[in-house]
Protein backbone atom coordinates (compact mmCIF):
# COMPACT_ATOMS: atom_id res chain seq x y z
CA UNK A 1 0.00 0.00 0.00
CA UNK A 2 2.96 1.95 1.04
CA UNK A 3 4.83 1.56 -1.87
CA UNK A 4 1.93 2.13 -4.61
CA UNK A 5 1.84 5.55 -2.88
CA UNK A 6 4.92 6.39 -3.13
CA UNK A 7 5.73 5.24 -6.73
CA UNK A 8 2.50 7.62 -7.45
CA UNK A 9 3.75 10.47 -5.92
CA UNK A 10 6.51 9.79 -7.82
CA UNK A 11 5.13 10.12 -10.77
CA UNK A 12 3.18 12.99 -10.25
CA UNK A 13 6.34 14.28 -9.48
CA UNK A 14 8.27 13.27 -12.31
CA UNK A 15 5.41 13.87 -15.04
CA UNK A 16 5.48 17.85 -15.72
CA UNK A 17 9.56 17.60 -15.68
CA UNK A 18 9.18 15.62 -18.51
CA UNK A 19 6.30 17.44 -20.21
CA UNK A 20 8.78 19.54 -22.35
CA UNK A 21 8.43 20.37 -26.06
CA UNK A 22 9.98 17.59 -27.94
CA UNK A 23 10.30 16.77 -31.85
CA UNK A 24 8.55 13.87 -33.55
CA UNK A 25 9.78 11.30 -34.77
CA UNK A 26 13.04 11.27 -32.33
CA UNK A 27 15.29 9.79 -35.28
CA UNK A 28 15.14 10.27 -39.03
CA UNK A 29 18.03 9.10 -42.09
CA UNK A 30 20.45 11.49 -42.73
CA UNK A 31 20.03 12.38 -46.16
CA UNK A 32 16.41 11.82 -46.22
CA UNK A 33 13.24 14.23 -46.38
CA UNK A 34 11.16 13.74 -42.93
CA UNK A 35 8.05 15.66 -41.59
CA UNK A 36 9.11 16.68 -38.16
CA UNK A 37 6.18 17.87 -35.50
CA UNK A 38 6.91 19.90 -32.71
CA UNK A 39 4.81 18.55 -30.03
CA UNK A 40 4.14 21.56 -27.52
CA UNK A 41 2.27 20.71 -24.42
CA UNK A 42 0.94 23.60 -21.65
CA UNK A 43 1.91 22.61 -18.33
CA UNK A 44 0.55 25.91 -16.55
CA UNK A 45 -2.71 25.61 -14.70
CA UNK A 46 -3.28 29.32 -15.21
CA UNK A 47 -2.39 30.27 -18.65
CA UNK A 48 -2.35 29.06 -22.22
CA UNK A 49 0.65 28.76 -25.09
CA UNK A 50 -0.02 31.59 -27.49
CA UNK A 51 3.41 31.17 -29.37
CA UNK A 52 6.37 28.63 -30.43
CA UNK A 53 9.44 30.14 -31.61
CA UNK A 54 11.80 27.27 -33.17
CA UNK A 55 15.18 28.06 -34.29
CA UNK A 56 16.71 25.85 -36.94
CA UNK A 57 21.01 25.01 -36.81
CA UNK A 58 22.78 27.29 -39.00
CA UNK A 59 26.04 25.02 -39.12
CA UNK A 60 24.18 21.91 -39.74
CA UNK A 61 21.52 23.81 -42.20
CA UNK A 62 18.57 22.20 -44.18
CA UNK A 63 18.25 23.31 -47.40
CA UNK A 64 14.39 22.64 -47.93
CA UNK A 65 12.32 23.73 -45.13
CA UNK A 66 8.33 24.36 -45.79
CA UNK A 67 5.53 24.71 -43.12
CA UNK A 68 2.09 22.85 -42.77
CA UNK A 69 -0.56 25.62 -42.42
CA UNK A 70 -2.10 25.33 -38.77
CA UNK A 71 -5.74 26.53 -38.07
CA UNK A 72 -5.79 29.29 -35.91
CA UNK A 73 -2.31 30.14 -35.56
CA UNK A 74 0.11 32.45 -38.52
CA UNK A 75 3.64 31.64 -39.04
CA UNK A 76 6.64 33.25 -39.92
CA UNK A 77 9.87 32.25 -41.34
CA UNK A 78 13.14 34.15 -41.25
CA UNK A 79 16.04 33.21 -43.92
CA UNK A 80 19.55 33.83 -43.92
CA UNK A 81 23.03 32.78 -45.99
CA UNK A 82 23.82 29.56 -44.60
CA UNK A 83 27.44 29.59 -43.15
CA UNK A 84 29.03 27.58 -45.89
CA UNK A 85 28.09 26.97 -49.20
CA UNK A 86 25.49 24.58 -49.37
CA UNK A 87 25.06 22.19 -52.56
CA UNK A 88 22.38 20.33 -53.37
CA UNK A 89 21.01 17.95 -56.67
CA UNK A 90 19.59 21.27 -57.26
CA UNK A 91 22.33 23.75 -57.14
CA UNK A 92 23.51 25.70 -54.59
CA UNK A 93 21.30 27.08 -52.14
CA UNK A 94 21.99 30.79 -51.03
CA UNK A 95 19.12 30.94 -48.22
CA UNK A 96 18.54 29.08 -45.36
CA UNK A 97 14.97 28.62 -43.17
CA UNK A 98 17.06 29.73 -39.22
CA UNK A 99 13.64 30.05 -37.42
CA UNK A 100 9.98 30.35 -37.35
CA UNK A 101 7.64 31.75 -35.03
CA UNK A 102 3.99 30.40 -34.75
CA UNK A 103 1.60 32.82 -33.06
CA UNK A 104 -2.08 32.02 -32.01
CA UNK A 105 -5.05 33.99 -33.44
CA UNK A 106 -7.81 35.57 -31.00
CA UNK A 107 -8.49 33.85 -27.63
CA UNK A 108 -6.79 30.68 -29.40
CA UNK A 109 -4.16 28.81 -28.52
CA UNK A 110 -3.36 25.18 -26.30
CA UNK A 111 -4.93 25.43 -23.22
CA UNK A 112 -4.02 24.45 -19.50
CA UNK A 113 -3.88 20.75 -19.55
CA UNK A 114 -4.07 20.40 -23.48
CA UNK A 115 -0.89 19.52 -26.41
CA UNK A 116 -0.61 20.56 -29.99
CA UNK A 117 2.03 19.47 -32.95
CA UNK A 118 3.42 22.14 -35.62
CA UNK A 119 4.56 20.53 -38.33
CA UNK A 120 6.91 20.90 -40.86
CA UNK A 121 8.36 19.28 -43.82
CA UNK A 122 12.45 19.17 -44.14
CA UNK A 123 15.04 17.63 -46.02
CA UNK A 124 17.60 16.47 -47.00
CA UNK A 125 18.66 16.34 -43.57
CA UNK A 126 22.42 17.02 -42.69
CA UNK A 127 24.87 13.96 -43.04
CA UNK A 128 27.94 15.73 -40.94
CA UNK A 129 26.69 15.45 -37.85
CA UNK A 130 24.42 12.39 -35.74
CA UNK A 131 21.90 15.24 -34.15
CA UNK A 132 20.19 17.85 -34.71
CA UNK A 133 19.20 20.64 -32.05
CA UNK A 134 16.03 22.56 -32.39
CA UNK A 135 16.33 25.35 -29.59
CA UNK A 136 12.67 26.13 -28.61
CA UNK A 137 10.40 29.76 -27.31
CA UNK A 138 7.02 28.80 -25.67
CA UNK A 139 5.09 31.99 -24.98
CA UNK A 140 1.93 31.39 -22.45
CA UNK A 141 -0.47 34.14 -22.78
CA UNK A 142 0.76 35.72 -19.23
CA UNK A 143 3.40 36.78 -20.93
CA UNK A 144 5.98 34.38 -19.71
CA UNK A 145 8.14 32.69 -21.96
CA UNK A 146 10.05 29.12 -21.34
CA UNK A 147 13.33 28.86 -22.75
CA UNK A 148 13.92 25.25 -24.47
CA UNK A 149 17.33 25.87 -25.28
CA UNK A 150 19.82 23.74 -22.68
CA UNK A 151 21.79 20.65 -24.28
CA UNK A 152 23.01 17.96 -22.16
CA UNK A 153 26.85 17.76 -22.00
CA UNK A 154 27.82 13.59 -23.22
CA UNK A 155 27.14 11.24 -20.66
CA UNK A 156 25.41 14.21 -18.19
CA UNK A 157 21.95 13.76 -17.25
CA UNK A 158 19.47 15.55 -18.79
CA UNK A 159 18.55 19.47 -18.28
CA UNK A 160 15.60 21.10 -17.01
CA UNK A 161 14.84 22.97 -19.67
CA UNK A 162 15.92 20.54 -22.76
CA UNK A 163 16.26 21.67 -26.31
CA UNK A 164 14.43 18.97 -28.63
CA UNK A 165 16.86 17.18 -30.51
CA UNK A 166 16.47 15.09 -33.87
CA UNK A 167 18.73 11.87 -33.70
CA UNK A 168 20.01 10.95 -37.40
CA UNK A 169 20.78 7.64 -38.30
CA UNK A 170 22.77 5.75 -41.06
CA UNK A 171 20.63 6.33 -44.41
CA UNK A 172 19.61 2.45 -45.59
CA UNK A 173 21.99 0.70 -47.65
CA UNK A 174 21.65 1.36 -50.87
CA UNK A 175 19.33 4.70 -50.48
CA UNK A 176 22.50 7.45 -50.65
CA UNK A 177 19.53 10.27 -50.38
CA UNK A 178 17.64 11.92 -53.31
CA UNK A 179 20.83 11.94 -55.38
CA UNK A 180 21.25 8.04 -55.11
CA UNK A 181 17.35 7.79 -55.93
CA UNK A 182 18.31 9.55 -59.20
CA UNK A 183 20.91 7.43 -60.06
CA UNK A 184 19.19 4.19 -59.59
CA UNK A 185 15.85 6.17 -61.64
CA UNK A 186 19.03 6.09 -64.28
CA UNK A 187 20.24 2.79 -64.02
CA UNK A 188 16.80 1.38 -64.34
CA UNK A 189 16.01 3.63 -67.80
CA UNK A 190 18.95 2.18 -68.96
CA UNK A 191 18.09 -1.56 -68.16
CA UNK A 192 14.62 -0.89 -69.87
CA UNK A 193 16.61 0.70 -72.80
CA UNK A 194 19.11 -2.77 -72.92
CA UNK A 195 15.93 -4.82 -72.72
CA UNK A 196 13.82 -3.53 -75.15
CA UNK A 197 17.04 -3.42 -78.02
CA UNK A 198 17.29 -7.27 -76.99
CA UNK A 199 13.65 -7.57 -77.65
CA UNK A 200 14.07 -6.02 -81.09
CA UNK A 201 17.17 -7.90 -81.64
CA UNK A 202 15.00 -11.20 -81.19
CA UNK A 203 12.48 -9.93 -83.12
CA UNK A 204 14.24 -9.39 -86.35
CA UNK A 205 16.69 -12.66 -85.75
CA UNK A 206 13.13 -14.27 -85.82
CA UNK A 207 11.97 -12.51 -89.04
CA UNK A 208 14.97 -13.44 -90.88
CA UNK A 209 14.99 -17.20 -89.86
CA UNK A 210 11.33 -17.47 -90.87
CA UNK A 211 12.07 -15.44 -94.26
CA UNK A 212 15.28 -18.49 -94.57
CA UNK A 213 12.28 -21.03 -93.73
CA UNK A 214 9.45 -19.88 -96.60
CA UNK A 215 13.24 -19.51 -99.42
CA UNK A 216 14.25 -23.14 -98.41
CA UNK A 217 10.56 -24.22 -98.53
CA UNK A 218 10.01 -22.99 -101.70
CA UNK A 219 13.35 -24.62 -103.03
CA UNK A 220 12.34 -27.57 -102.02
CA UNK A 221 8.69 -27.50 -103.44
CA UNK A 222 10.26 -26.69 -106.70
CA UNK A 223 12.25 -29.53 -106.46
CA UNK A 224 9.80 -31.91 -105.88
CA UNK A 225 7.87 -30.88 -108.90
CA UNK A 226 11.07 -31.51 -111.11
CA UNK A 227 11.25 -34.47 -110.46
CA UNK A 228 7.85 -35.68 -110.54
Amino acid sequence: MLAGTAAAAMFLLAGPASAHVTVQPPTAAAGSYATLSFKVPTEKDTASTTGLDVQLPTDTPIASVSVQPKAGWTYKITKAAPSKPLMTDDGEVKEIVTRIAWTAQGDGGIKPGEFDTFTVSAGPLPENTDHIVFKALQTYSDGSVVRWVDVAAPGAQEPEKPAPVLTLTASPPGSGGPGAAAARSDEAASASDDSDGTARGLGIAGLVLGALGLLAGGFALISLRRRA
